[in-house]
């Protein structure tokens, strides 16, 4: 938590006079009931209206000024905090960006998200509360403790007393609470992974009547972040009563003592009631530092999670090259392997092949089979785990992450689309592109009549995910966003799976013609898409079973004779 503190690098002065000003108002509290006991001991016991009216307007003056430096606290400290969370916000997802596919697996994206908003919401207002109070509250207590000194000292050792009391119980109620916080946002994270999986599958789950055991599901995982809230809750609930308590027996013990001192002519009248306010003022501000406790022990337990985030570092380092060797080929597998972290076996096994420039490459098999992790290696959004992958005679590990990927574009299995229109989609993957280049990809894509079908063309909106697009025509549209960027290497990953046959035969027709230079991978569970490749690759359970040309493969590799047969039903 505390490495997060240097984000408020940037807001020195404003975390200096916070807590000044907040000191500033604490000072004029404190002379408060001095001006009260000079105004029972002098003014009333005289009959001294004059000296009265004095000193209630210089009580207000002080009650004026104080307001003023609270306000003024307020400011800087609100300045400071949001100031500082929005430089942590950014930083966090800065680094999230630059973690790679295995470390985004591991942690979670349920875990991300609460982390980039929950957890940095606590932070945040730990520290606007820690500027306001952690200094002001302090100064009341230990400076009531010495006024009431100043006053009577005998009847001020209730003080001495009260303060140590308060202050184990604080502590030790704060000592308890951090780690049970740490464990509500753990449960928090369970009730968002639930909630997105709910909202994200909300077709899956009614067309296969399952709302009432997702209900079941979410009820447990809310049932279990309420009991632990509630657990918590009660261990931090206590803070207040007991604190109530300690200081009502001091106040008791204080105007026994202090009457049988009065009684004896050693203080004044004025002089008891200032030490009762005094301890009345203690007594409101361990309140407040109570509540601050609480907030503090939840901004310092989120912020450990924040922080273990960023202490996550990508194990996929940056390379250096930023050009392509002289290599003959344009992609190249050797004796490549790939075992996702915390599997227990390899998900691709010892795969090598040589890809030429303008060639297309057919990636096949089964379910499972490893398509997708093949393909993945070839923009290293994975390292592989043994052997090298190149693209251009350079290995992929050696390429800075952004060179490689400029020469890449891949059209992913499931087809994303942001919220804004369709040219703003579009511009992803060129942004300086041109209206005419816009539609030559859109025509490429077999996505242009969709879109000049609409009241505003390129400028029609896009909703969140696409959903106002069609499974068929967000692939499309996907589709022409990798297009549009004229890549050396184009990886379609299954992104023809919601295509009839004749629009697919139309599109990769067209990707021939159009984009003839580029090296195209097709990952497709489709025979008929992959036939006219130049090579295919048929994956079986992580292995390649089978690489040649359709005809060869149909004589030679029975899984691919399989899958073609079991397509189209035809003899031999």
């Amino acid at each position: 938590m505390f490495k997060l503190l240097k984000y408020l690098k940037a807001y020195k002065m404003e975390t200096v006079l916070a807590p000044l000003f907040k000191m500033l108002e604490a000072f004029f509290e404190l002379l408060v009931p001095l001006v009260m006991a000079a105004i029972i001991d002098v003014g009333i016991a005289n009959g001294d209206t004059g000296y009265i009216v004095r000193m209630c307007l210089l009580m207000a003056a002080l009650g004026l000024i104080g307001l003023v430096c609270s306000i003024t606290a307020q400011f800087f400290a609100a300045r400071a905090a949001t100031g500082f969370t929005a430089k942590l916000r950014h930083e966090l997802f800065a680094h999230i960006q630059s973690l790679s596919y295995t470390e985004l697996d591991g942690l979670g994206t349920s875990r991300l998200i609460t982390s980039m908003t929950s957890d940095v919401n606590q932070v945040q207002n730990g520290v606007n509360l820690v500027l306001r109070l952690f200094l002001r509250s302090p100064v009341v207590v230990f400076g009531a403790m010495i006024m009431a000194f100043t006053v009577d000292a005998p009847s001020a050792v209730t003080f001495v007393v009260t303060i140590p009391a308060l202050s184990v119980v604080v502590f030790g109620i704060m000592l308890v609470s951090i780690p049970l916080y740490k464990k509500v946002q753990a449960a928090l994270d369970r009730v968002l992974l639930s909630t997105r999986e709910n909202l994200t599958g909300a077709r899956v789950i009614r067309a296969f009547n399952r709302e009432t055991d997702e209900i079941a599901g979410f009820s447990e995982k809310n049932e279990s972040l309420t009991g632990l809230q509630k657990f918590v809750g009660r261990i931090s609930g206590l803070m207040n009563p007991v604190t109530y308590v300690i200081i009502n027996l001091a106040t008791v013990a204080l105007i026994r003592r202090g009457a049988l001192r009065v009684n004896s002519g050693a203080i004044s009248q004025g002089e008891l009631v200032a030490l009762v306010n005094y301890m009345s003022q203690i007594l409101v501000e361990l309140v407040k530092l109570a509540n601050l406790i609480i907030s503090v022990t939840k901004a310092i337990a989120c912020g450990n999670r924040v922080q273990e985030i960023f202490e996550v570092s990508s194990s996929m380092a940056d390379g250096s090259a930023a050009s392509e060797g002289t290599s003959e080929y344009a992609v190249e597998f050797r004796g490549v392997s790939l075992r996702y972290k915390n599997a227990g076996a390899d998900s691709i096994s010892n795969i090598s092949f040589k890809v030429k420039p303008g060639m297309t490459v057919g990636v096949i098999g089964g379910t499972g089979s490893g398509k997708t992790s093949l393909v993945n290696l070839i923009p290293r959004f994975y390292d592989a785990s043994a052997g090298q992958v190149l693209v251009d005679g350079v290995d992929v590990r050696d390429y800075t992450v952004a060179a490689l990927r400029d020469k890449i574009g891949v059209v992913p299995q499931k087809a994303a689309l942001f919220k804004g229109t369709v040219r703003s989609n579009l511009l992803w993957g060129k942004p300086a592109a041109s209206e005419d280049e816009l539609w030559a990809a859109l025509e490429m894509a077999q996505a242009a009549d969709v879109i000049a079908a609409k009241e505003n063309g390129l400028d029609s909106p896009v909703e969140q995910g696409g959903g106002n697009f069609s499974g068929g025509q967000r692939q499309r549209l996907t589709i022409a966003r990798a297009l549009i960027k004229r890549p050396k290497i184009l990886i379609f990953d299954d992104s023809s799976s919601a295509l009839d046959y004749a629009t697919d035969a139309r599109l990769r027709r067209a990707i021939r013609e159009g984009c003839g230079g580029a090296t195209v991978f097709i990952v497709s569970q489709r025979a008929s898409a992959i036939q006219y490749a130049d090579l295919i690759i048929v994956l079986d359970d992580g292995a390649a079973v089978g690489m040649g040309a359709h005809a060869d493969l149909l004589e030679n590799c029975e899984a691919y004779r399989e899958i073609w047969q079991s397509q189209f039903r035809k003899e031999a």
